[in-house]
């Protein structure tokens, strides 16, 4: 017999459920239905009460939803606190019946209650989470590098800058990394924080994952010695017919904090012998990766995508969290069907910063708590929205206005899947 949706219990789990949890988790991603002690006690050292939510059918959990503290760089390096999602998952023998809803919405609840300006999270599926007042606020874009073709010096064995590629290992990595990420965060738009955790996931030193394999390292250091960029890759092992080798780098994860940096780490992983192609991993749109090549065309887009989702909380912390590159002033009418972020804003701006309040002054761009977060770190156009009807103009010329203050010169990136 079918359970109606009344009887499925929606709450917050406890730690002795964490286990019945993880294997809906597992269940609803695909992986091995059963869960390792290993990641069992890796997950339990993370485990916050109230954070970690449940849709139970009797003893069995259905649906799955967490969430955790996080900060996000907005426009200008300011860090907005964040209520990352993560784990979201709906057993397929119970869709259709509201479950998604159901925990969404008591999670944000709570996320405006702490006062977190914003709500971020990795859609696995485009269509989900628009439903709920998240946009997509930046893009990713994976390029595929045919080395031979790139025009590059077969004879490079080094930055000739000074600078240094010195390869690590995973011990170094946590010791240097979370020093230059914090440096990179601050610069770039759309990166959010990694915590200690983060590391020790991503260095091996915490093992969830029965199938985890170390990566090689190597770091950039510029002539003071100065740690600038950091680059974690896997190699494949494949080789030709004819006895030629035909490997693969695939980047896990690249960051530098200088132009520099990010130029000797890709030119280093076209160098190393044996590679004749390199995957880059997510990477900005506009990344500069192709323009370090003597020949750009070497380097193609493979995948592009949309890559972080942002969910308004708070417009005027929202908008007066980040920097603008001119002047002006927008009246902005936000719909919000939740009710989380809804009302009419003015929002005055300039290079020195911005106050965004409340007015009864007519509107002149009318557009959705969703379309905002796709404005908010400047990354879409608020032109381009109101071509689609996703926008409305109130007034002739609003929606270029908007543009004027909200898009940036470099595209926002996150490096990171969560």
């Amino acid at each position: 017999m079918t359970r109606a949706r009344s009887d499925i219990d929606v709450r917050p789990i406890t730690e002795a459920e964490l286990p019945e949890w993880l294997r809906a988790v597992h269940a609803g991603f695909l992986r091995e239905p059963s869960v390792s002690d290993e990641e069992l006690e890796a997950r339990s050292t993370q485990f916050e009460p109230g954070r970690y939510l449940g849709a139970f059918d009797g003893a069995r959990c259905v649906a799955t939803f967490r969430s955790f503290a996080q900060e996000v760089t907005a426009v200008g390096g300011g860090l907005v606190c964040a209520d990352a999602i993560s784990g979201v998952t709906v057993t397929a023998t119970h869709r259709r019946r509201g479950l998604l809803t159901r925990m969404m919405n008591r999670d944000l609840e709570a996320a405006r209650d702490r006062g977190d300006a914003v709500a971020t999270l990795i859609a696995a599926e485009y269509p989900i989470y628009g439903r709920y007042g998240f946009g997509a606020a930046t893009s990713a874009a994976e390029w595929t590098v045919d080395v031979p073709r790139a025009g590059l010096d077969p004879r490079w064995s080094g930055p000739d800058d000074g600078g240094r590629i010195d390869v690590v290992d995973a011990a170094d990595v946590r010791k240097l990394g979370p020093e230059l990420h914090d440096r990179v965060r601050r610069a770039t738009p759309g990166v959010v924080s990694r915590d200690d955790w983060w590391w020790q996931l991503n260095t091996g030193a915490v093992r969830v994952f029965p199938k985890w394999t170390e990566p090689y390292f190597a770091l950039y250091r510029a002539a003071d010695g100065t740690v600038e960029g950091l680059v974690a890759y896997e190699v494949d092992d494949k080789w030709g017919d004819g006895k030629q080798p035909l490997d693969t780098a695939t980047v896990q994860g690249l960051i530098a904090a200088t132009p520099a940096a990010e130029r000797a780490l890709w030119l280093y992983l076209c160098s190393i012998d044996w590679v004749t192609q390199v995957k880059s991993g997510p990477r900005a749109p506009d990344d500069l990766l192709p323009l370090f090549l003597p020949d750009p065309r070497a380097a193609r887009i493979t995948t592009q995508s949309d890559w972080l989702w942002v969910r308004i909380l708070d417009v005027v912390r929202a908008l007066e969290s980040r920097m603008y590159e001119g002047a002006g002033s927008l009246v902005l009418e936000v719909a919000d069907r939740a009710g989380f972020a809804g009302g009419r804003y003015r929002l005055e701006a300039s290079a020195q910063g911005a106050s965004c309040t409340p007015t009864t002054e007519s509107a002149e761009l009318a557009l959705d708590v969703g379309e905002l977060a796709r404005l908010w770190l400047g990354d879409e156009s608020a032109v381009r929205l109101a071509a689609l009807g996703l926008v409305r103009e109130e007034r002739a010329g609003a929606a270029r206005v908007a543009d004027a203050l909200l898009r940036t010169s470099r595209r926002p990136w996150c490096p990171d899947m969560f």
